[in-house]
């Protein structure tokens, strides 16, 4: 019952306990935040392009990573925890066709120290980095813990479509035409040969890693597989392309419908039904017969940052860029398809700029590692847009609005226009279409229709082939 709050011996020994716990967070740096922290949960994203691990936690956490190449394996010390049944769920989340991953190990490694080992199927440059807390619609992310696997060797997205036009691949028999986006520039990693061939091994087994960062990768590593002419096959056809971008996807659900459907496998089914339709399609022009090749920025469910989706369509040289998402607004009454282009200056209003803000966020709730982007490439590509670009843009828009509005209710009757970051490629005609509010109860319903979608698909091909009955594509040059 007594306190002595007038105690000289008892400021003493608060004070001395103050300066410990300072001097003890100025030792730890970040490293005290981890202490304690939970993991909620794991998630593992596998694709072609790459696959991603993602462990949610309530606390920041402080990671050690160590990569060995042979056998490749990427193991992960996370400090400061103690193994939960949480972060052992994810040795069953791995599939056993997963392109990277072969299997997962967990274990407590040293006291407080939990390893986490990826046995990897071939090389891969890993990246591994931390996202702070996020909230998108309804759905709330805590501190997440991202690992991030891209090939060593990145396919050329142009190359796999000339080789499936040859071959006369279609909707039905092509093999993948997903792009493996260039990986961004490795985290530093520690690396050692792992001598004792165990890495779950005691820590006394293992030697400390060294400083020294993995191989940074750079544009050096591209492939160097030369082209002729853009679009073009080794027979000289021209055919055009037609870049699909389904919006979200992976950690990004994108909006979400009152009965619980996500935008991002929405808008994933329209655009595999829309690129049946392309692939079997052949566009009449002055210049002949041309076949047209359906591309994808994603062909499942993983998250593609909003400049590689740019950067992806500009790779294979496409004619067109559509991107297709689904609206959201706070009220349920909300109804109608949109249609947006880029705009060079002002919104053409505060719903297209509303809108356009919601879009832009993609990345940080998908999980882009920032440290890894190159700044002034990725501001150059986003302010090359042009005037040219932009009433292409606006033809192509107008042409869709004119064909969707035959299959449902359009929210504008206009082609609206704002900063859109997925439409910023300076070369390529870009729309963003919305094709219906998934947060309206009744265009929920229609949005998961398989009638619907076969219908805004039909609308979609319709507005493409009418956009290039006016507009024929040009000729152009690769630069190699």
């Amino acid at each position: 019952m007594t306190q002595h709050h007038n105690d000289p011996s008892s400021h003493g020994i608060k004070r001395r306990s103050l300066l410990q716990g300072g001097t003890l967070a100025l030792l730890l740096g970040r490293a005290d935040i981890a202490w304690g922290a939970s993991i909620v949960a794991v998630r593992v994203w596998p694709a072609a392009a790459y696959t991603r691990v993602t462990i949610e936690s309530d606390t920041a956490l402080k990671t050690v990573p160590i990569f060995v190449a042979n056998p490749p394996r990427l193991a992960v010390d996370i400090e400061g925890i103690e193994l939960n049944p949480a972060l052992k769920e994810l040795v069953g989340k791995v599939r056993s066709d997963d392109p990277y991953i072969t299997g997962v190990r967990v274990g407590q490694f040293a006291n407080k120290t939990v390893r986490l080992v990826l046995d990897l199927r071939r090389m891969v440059k890993p990246q591994v980095f931390n996202l702070m807390p996020v909230r998108t619609g309804n759905t709330q992310y805590q501190h997440r813990l991202v690992l991030d696997l891209y090939p060593s060797e990145v396919a050329d997205p142009l190359e796999a479509l000339i080789t499936d036009k040859l071959k006369g691949g279609t909707a039905y028999n092509a093999p993948s035409m997903t792009a493996t986006p260039t990986p961004p520039p490795a985290s530093k990693l520690g690396t050692h040969a792992d001598p004792v061939g165990d890495l779950m091994a005691k820590p006394n087994a293992l030697p400390e890693p060294p400083v020294a960062a993995a191989s940074a990768v750079s544009a050096a590593s591209a492939p160097t597989t030369t082209v002729a002419s853009v679009n073009q096959s080794t027979d000289g056809e021209r055919f055009i392309i037609v870049a699909l971008d389904p919006g979200h996807g992976g950690e990004d659900p994108g909006a979400i419908g009152p009965s619980g459907t996500r935008e991002k496998e929405v808008v994933l089914k329209i655009a595999h039904r829309l690129r049946d339709r392309i692939n079997n399609t052949v566009i009449k022009t002055k210049q002949g017969n041309l076949p047209m090749r359906a591309y994808l920025t994603r062909e499942g469910d993983y998250f593609v940052p909003l400049q590689q989706r740019v950067e992806k369509a500009r790779r294979v040289q496409a004619d067109l860029f559509i991107s297709i998402h689904a609206d959201a607004f706070q009220t349920p009454q909300a109804k109608g398809a949109s249609v947006f282009a880029l705009s060079d200056g002002a919104a053409t209003s505060a719903a297209a700029r509303w809108m356009a803000k919601q879009e832009n966020r993609a990345d940080l709730i998908g999980g882009l590692n920032i440290k890894s982007q190159d700044a002034s490439v990725q501001r150059a590509l986003l302010d090359m847009s042009t005037t040219a670009q932009i009433k292409d843009s606006l033809k192509l828009g107008g042409a869709m609005l004119g064909q969707i509005k035959q299959i449902g209710k359009l929210h504008k009757d206009r082609v609206e226009q704002a900063g859109f970051a997925v439409l910023k490629a300076p070369d390529i005609p870009s729309v963003l279409v919305e094709t219906a509010f998934i947060s309206n109860p009744e265009e929920e319903k229609r949005l998961v229709s398989p009638q619907y979608q076969n219908d805004l698909a039909d609308a979609l091909m319709k507005g493409i082939e009418r956009y290039f009955s006016r507009n024929p594509p040009l000729a152009k040059t690769r630069n190699t």
